[in-house]
């Protein structure tokens, strides 16, 4: 059977997901006493699977700039780290309420909920150790630069404020652009900062920097649109955590505004728009231009 450019993204990401798991060993803190049970919980939550999608965008964009490969890992595992204590406190009682995350249990279900606020705690802090680190990049402007623009992605006017409005907006009416604004914040905030990793540890602006925002925004958006179709879609099995949650929480979401066919076609719009924005690239982003096809093409 010939492989497809789907089949062959997906195997990218799943030698990826295999080889950064050193690096993330490597920068996870040794327990010393009474502490161990936390660490316990983020190295849990850290190997419980997952495509490892945004830090395989930092690596493949920071290979279009020949950025050193030791660097871009070590921005990739401090991203995974952040996008854990995401997944983490997403799945508190207080916020979303799962119980299974890649298909096992959620943090606080395998520990405790004090445990998964602490383990979601520990690993946003860890990931701004590593940022800070000389063995990040050797330039501190550079490292400040990283930890300035990923402060904002995920902040209040970031990931953090897209989750508030999420929370908010269960069973009211939004329309289309203010639900597109609390995606964009929520989930595509995080992507678009991986994207733009490499040129920032490149030190490279203009153009190329702003195609890869551009990239990121728009696989962004259409990643959190395919994530709401396999809501009501899919099963649990196949999403890993538990389908239906958002229909029955009356969350806001394109689907739900305009259908799933429309949404459908509002995701293949974005993909295609993403992958023509990236001709400024060349040859040297195909990778990205399959991962695009990738996530609007997933069934998980």
């Amino acid at each position: 059977m010939k492989m497809t450019s789907l089949d062959l993204v997906e195997n990218l990401l799943g030698e990826f997901a295999t080889s950064l798991e050193p690096s993330l060993l490597e920068v996870l803190p040794d327990s010393q006493g009474m502490e161990e049970q936390v660490i316990d919980a983020m190295r849990y939550a850290l190997f419980a699977g997952g495509k490892r999608l945004r830090p395989f965008l930092v690596v493949m964009t920071s290979r279009l700039f020949s950025v050193e490969e030791e660097n871009a890992i070590r921005v990739a595992a401090a991203i995974e780290c952040l996008h854990t204590y995401s997944l983490i406190h997403d799945d508190l009682p207080a916020m979303d309420n799962d119980d299974v995350r890649r298909g096992k249990p959620s943090v606080h279900k395998k520990f405790d909920e004090a445990t998964a606020v602490l383990a979601g705690d520990a690993l946003l802090t860890l990931c701004f150790e590593i940022l800070s680190d000389v063995k990040t990049h050797s330039d501190p402007e550079i490292r400040c630069e990283l930890i300035a623009t990923l402060s904002r992605a995920v902040g209040a006017l970031g990931m953090v404020g897209g989750q508030m409005i999420d929370l908010k907006s269960e069973n009211q009416s939004l329309i289309e652009n203010e639900i597109n604004r609390m995606q964009q914040m929520k989930t595509g905030a995080l992507i678009v900062f991986s994207c733009e990793a490499g040129a920032i540890l490149a030190q490279v602006k203009g153009k190329r920097r702003d195609a890869l925002k551009h990239y990121g925004r728009d696989i962004g958006l259409a990643f959190q649109i395919v994530d709401d179709l396999l809501d009501i879609e899919r099963s649990s099995l196949d999403i890993g955590k538990t389908a239906g949650k958002d229909i029955r929480a009356g969350k806001a979401t394109i689907v739900s505004l305009i259908g799933a066919g429309n949404a459908k076609i509002k995701a293949d719009k974005l993909i295609n728009q993403a992958i023509k924005g990236l001709e400024i690239f060349d040859d040297k982003a195909n990778i990205l231009r399959s991962l695009a096809a990738f996530v609007v093409g997933r069934n998980y």
